[in-house]
């Protein structure tokens, strides 16, 4: 049958239902509109909106502080209105078409719902948010109202099948997909790459424990609690410290924490016989394998700058500082005192030179590589790891197609360490020389 004679055979009742099918291909493109709106919209836009007075703001800020029970409705009318326009529109073609009636109204649907209730209505909520957000906000909630109940039950007899709840809260948008997007504006230069590296260094933060950043123990600088106020002083200037920590007897008994301004103060005024112990500010102690991001709220409560990190056992594994934690997210914060010292420089097309207190995260980065990391943090610790002893210096031990040398051991530490990419084809890891 032509398409004219189709037409022809059309009647009354064909016309009016498909005139049905029209406007639920209308309706899908509202929902589908209403949709994108809803998962583009922020909680703190919509605020914003209504405070300026907007039409539909209050409504939208409702569905903004709680959009999954409102997406579950608009899903669900979609999948209704989508099902009951192929539906109908199947029956007028089999009605006509017989056999073919349903590979056409199929094909027919399937072009009109992608074309005018998927893309067309989705592109324009993208480009106008808040047009569409504050016109169908009032809309969406009412509907919600009406048939939420619904909804919800249709939700509980999911989780019957398959536990859980229904439609998550949020985030609609994941973790990596934020990262991703990250990536993708920084090479559209639509972000700085400065910007980007600050989007990825949020998440990580999360993640990374004290025992990553903190100073480890043979590097903290600490004095005895009866020591003199200017042999304190000395050691402070020395390095470049301003609070350092205060031991009785050994380093796993700290007593406090002794502040310059507070020496120079009392040196100042002449009182140079004033004991430590009564300087000192009381120690915060943390165990670790806290996460830095908790870390850091507390350190703000607190108002301290500095906390000792305690072991598993109760020993002090080393110190952290307020500026540790920030570094995570900004980067290494070099200031006139600091000794800045690489961390990792080539050597030549194959080799570098890295500090031994390199974390290995930063390694897997910078050569794309995935070495291990869930017991070591650092390329030191990696190679006690593979070595299962102390290395000598020049001693050699491979991982995959790389080979860490230890280049410096100063004691029981492995200061330097050189990595260099073998030939993938020759001895599989790990392998000692």
């Amino acid at each position: 049958m032509t398409a004219t004679a189709f037409i022809a055979s059309l009647t009354a009742l064909d016309y009016s239902e498909l005139a049905i099918v029209g406007v639920l291909i209308a309706v899908a493109a509202l929902l589908a509109a209403a949709e994108t709106s809803i998962t583009r919209m922020g909680r703190i836009h919509a605020y914003h909106l209504d405070e300026e007075g907007r039409r539909g703001a209050k409504q939208l800020v409702k569905i903004a502080e709680n959009p999954a029970q409102y997406l579950n409705v608009v899903l669900l009318l979609t999948l209704l209105v989508q099902l009951g326009g192929t539906t109908l529109s199947t029956v007028v073609a089999v009605r006509h078409l017989h056999n073919v009636g349903e590979i056409v109204a199929t094909a027919a649907m399937t072009i009109l719902l992608f074309v005018f209730a998927e893309v067309s209505p989705k592109t324009f909520a993208v480009q106008h948010t808040d047009r569409v957000g504050l016109r169908l906000a009032p809309l969406i909630v009412a509907v919600t109202l009406a048939i939420g109940p619904f909804a919800r039950f249709l939700i509980r007899m999911a989780n019957v099948v398959m536990p859980g709840r229904g439609l998550p809260q949020g985030p609609f948008v994941t973790e990596d997909e934020i990262k991703a997007m990250a990536e993708v504006a920084s090479e559209e230069a639509v972000i700085e790459e400065g910007e980007k590296e600050l989007i990825h260094s949020i998440f990580e933060f999360g993640d990374t424990l004290v025992r990553e950043v903190m100073v480890p123990r043979p590097d903290v600088i600490a004095a005895p609690v009866d020591a003199p106020l200017r042999t304190v002083l000395d050691l402070m200037l020395r390095h470049g410290y301003s609070r350092i920590p205060l031991y009785r007897g050994e380093l796993d008994e700290i007593e406090g924490f002794v502040y310059a301004k507070d020496l120079l103060r009392h040196l100042h005024a002449g009182k140079t016989n004033v004991p430590l112990d009564k300087l000192m500010r009381e120690p915060y102690f943390v165990p670790e394998t806290k996460k830095v991001a908790e870390l850091l709220r507390e350190m703000q409560q607190r108002r301290v700058h500095i906390a000792v990190v305690l072991d598993e056992y109760g020993s002090t594994a080393g110190v952290v500082t307020i500026e540790d934690l920030l570094e995570e997210l900004v980067g290494e914060i070099i200031d006139e005192y600091d000794r800045e010292e690489a961390q990792m420089e080539p050597v030549d097309d194959h080799t570098y030179r890295v500090n031994g207190r390199l974390p290995i995260d930063d390694v897997n980065e910078l050569l794309d590589v995935e070495l291990p990391h869930d017991e070591w943090d650092t390329v030191a610790g990696l190679m006690y790891s593979l070595l299962g002893a102390v290395p000598t210096q020049g001693e050699t031990v491979n991982y995959d197609n790389l080979s860490f040398t230890a280049e410096k051991v100063q004691g029981r530490r492995i200061s330097k360490v050189l990595i260099s990419r073998r030939d993938p084809e020759q001895e599989p890891q790990p392998v000692v020389e």
